[in-house]
């Protein structure tokens, strides 16, 4: 099943910014690393999630996330201001603190320590759901669809407002409608059974 809308994951991964320049970076994703502690359980992101995604994506570097507050560089569809690679790990992004106020604090506080955390907005296009529990699900995304910006934050700690523009009760929705599906596909294989029962029983007594 798929999401509909912009969703958050944030990374424990230490954002670095270089101690005489005014080079910030870090890890906007992590490949095969579970995220654990989101409502509805857990998710990773399996290699080549990002094939083709960064060539049709406008991506901001943004201070949590927060658009308002400025930006801080900008990749359209090719690098501008911000650097965004793929490699073994994940989706690395790198960029020039700009010289205004936000990109002097982000500075300051990437160097005190008080921003040590990445994140990232997307878009699925394509994932899988496993239920692993009573309500606990197992999601594993297999294509993003368009990455929307990718943000150095305070706090890479999972909560419910990390699923982004969407509300749980639409999520809760979607999950029920994936239940029902693999309640029919039981129901299914039980009567496909019985009927190969009853095929079984036709040849052994002449019914048929």
């Amino acid at each position: 099943m798929e999401i509909k809308g912009t969703e958050i994951r944030n990374v424990q991964y230490r954002v670095k910014a270089d101690s005489e320049k005014r080079t910030v970076e870090g890890y906007a994703a992590l490949f095969n690393v579970v995220a654990d502690g989101l409502w509805f359980g857990s998710e990773t992101i399996e290699p080549g999630a990002f094939d083709g995604v960064l060539e049709k994506s406008d991506v901001l570097a943004l201070l949590n996330h927060d658009l308002n507050r400025g930006v801080l560089a900008r990749w359209k569809m090719k690098e501008i201001s911000l650097r965004l690679e793929v490699d073994e790990k994940g989706l690395k992004y790198s960029f020039e603190a700009p010289n205004t106020a936000l990109g002097d604090e982000l500075l300051e506080n990437v160097r005190r320590g008080e921003v040590d955390s990445s994140s990232f907005a997307f878009l699925v296009e394509k994932d899988t759901w496993e239920e692993v529990g009573d309500d606990v699900w197992k999601r594993t995304i297999q294509k993003f669809k368009e990455i929307k910006d990718v943000s150095p934050v305070y706090n890479a700690a999972y909560e419910e407002t990390s699923v982004y523009l969407r509300g749980k009760e639409q999520t809760n929705a979607i999950i029920a409608e994936e239940k029902r599906k693999i309640a029919e596909a039981k129901e299914q294989k039980r009567k496909g059974e019985l009927d190969a029962q009853y095929i079984e029983i036709e040849k052994r007594f002449n019914l048929n």
